[in-house]
């Protein structure tokens, strides 16, 4: 990960996260972007939320030329858009460093091209800093850094609950190039019923270097899994035979020998 400074922050951030801890004779307030109902299931597992942070990058994209009939990746542009997140996601948990918070739950990545530039695009990471009410600092990760996760506030709930704990956020990307077919592959697959092999090689390759590098970050954090994992596809404008495959999930350590899971009750609405 990027080492973090909290120099890095602006001015106005810093002011921002000040007026929330109650410095400067304000009176402490907290900003959340969690739902009503998870903002008081994550009351009721002991934490409480002390300020909404954000990090943000604008990221030039680079150029790579890709080889029409070969099936790579396209090194140059998986390492731009990783090191983009990681900026936005690095400067988010400084702001909860600056809060004092023990984790930040319910993160969302966004990324969007500017309008001006098609080579620029925004990448944001959002999210609820989050302290524990006793000031229990195991909850941070293994660094000593505030933890973050994506799950929301009912499922950080029910991961307390049965004996685990977040440690962090993980992520891995893949930008791949899908080799285009000859004109010999082409007449070859005419009005055939045919796998295109060459296509799901690609594919397969391409989601499976995100997924080891995503399981790479969570062995990093010495965790013993991965919960709420999803995959996204994304063009971003470049040649339709060029593909990313973005995967992130939470990152989960034990915290009691015995886990145990509540029991779903059925609930009636009353309705009309």
């Amino acid at each position: 990960m990027t080492s973090r400074s909290h120099e890095d922050l602006p001015e106005h951030a810093k002011e921002r996260l000040h007026a929330m801890r109650g410095d400067g004779g304000h009176k402490a307030l907290f900003t959340s972007d969690l739902s009503v109902n998870e903002f008081l299931l994550v009351r009721e597992a002991g934490f409480e939320p002390v300020g909404m942070v954000v990090g943000t990058s604008i990221y030039h994209i680079g150029f790579q030329q890709a080889r029409w009939t070969k099936n790579e990746e396209m090194v140059v542009l998986t390492q731009a858009l990783y090191h983009a997140r990681e900026l936005a996601m690095s400067r988010m948990e400084e702001e909860a460093e600056e809060l004092n918070a023990d984790g930040v739950v319910g993160v969302r990545l966004k990324v969007k091209h500017m309008s001006w530039n098609t080579d620029l695009a925004e990448f944001v990471a959002i999210g609820t800093a989050v302290r524990h009410v006793d000031g229990d600092k195991r909850f941070r990760n293994r660094k000593g850094e505030p933890f973050t996760s994506d799950l929301s506030g009912q499922d950080f709930w029910t991961l307390l609950h049965a004996g685990y704990r977040p440690v962090g956020m993980v992520m891995g990307n893949c930008v791949y190039h899908v080799a285009h077919q000859t004109f010999g592959q082409f007449f070859k697959t005419v009005g055939q019923n045919t796998e295109m092999t060459n296509f799901t090689q690609a594919l397969y390759d391409a989601r499976e270097l995100a997924m080891e590098r995503m399981q790479n970050e969570a062995e990093a954090l010495q965790a013993e899994g991965i919960v709420g994992v999803d995959i996204y596809e994304g063009n971003y404008g470049w040649s339709s035979h060029v593909i990313e495959f973005f995967t992130v999930g939470t990152a989960i350590v034990p915290i009691s020998a015995e886990h145990h899971i509540p029991t779903p009750q059925l609930v009636l609405s009353v309705n009309g």
